[in-house]
């Protein structure tokens, strides 16, 4: 049994296959999921678990140099977008339309559904480098 780091093994598989610039996706519960994409549902009930404890948690466990949300949650989800900008502070934050996010969707690695049940509280994380 491993003793540490993401136990979930369905996202630890993902984390380990990822290469540079890679894409995951962190969603909340209504993000639709393209025909195809990997989904990982962690979703349990309404705010469990939330956005901010899974993009945590994964951000943690490899190495992001880009992330991508939707604009459209600066205005309708300020608690959100400002928890984007300080956790990922160092690395770059792109912004694009919200149908913009979901077409980039398609080219995730997998979608992580979490049971966030506020608007716009999706994120995209680029996969670095550790060298």
């Amino acid at each position: 049994m491993k003793k540490h780091g993401m136990l979930n093994s369905h996202i630890a598989k993902v984390l380990a296959d990822l290469g540079h610039t890679d894409l995951i996706a962190i969603a909340d519960a209504g993000l639709p999921v393209p025909d195809g994409a990997p989904k990982i549902d962690l979703s349990l009930t309404a705010g469990v678990p939330a956005f901010r404890d899974v993009t945590s948690l994964v951000a943690g466990e490899m190495a992001v140099e880009k992330v991508i949300a939707a604009s459209e949650i600066k205005d309708a989800n300020p608690e959100n977008a400002s928890f984007i900008e300080s956790h990922f502070s160092a690395q770059t934050i792109e912004y694009m339309s919200h149908e913009e996010f979901k077409r980039l969707t398609q080219k995730a690695k997998a979608v992580i559904r979490t049971g966030e049940m506020t608007p716009y509280a999706n994120c995209i994380l680029q996969a670095g480098v550790i060298f």
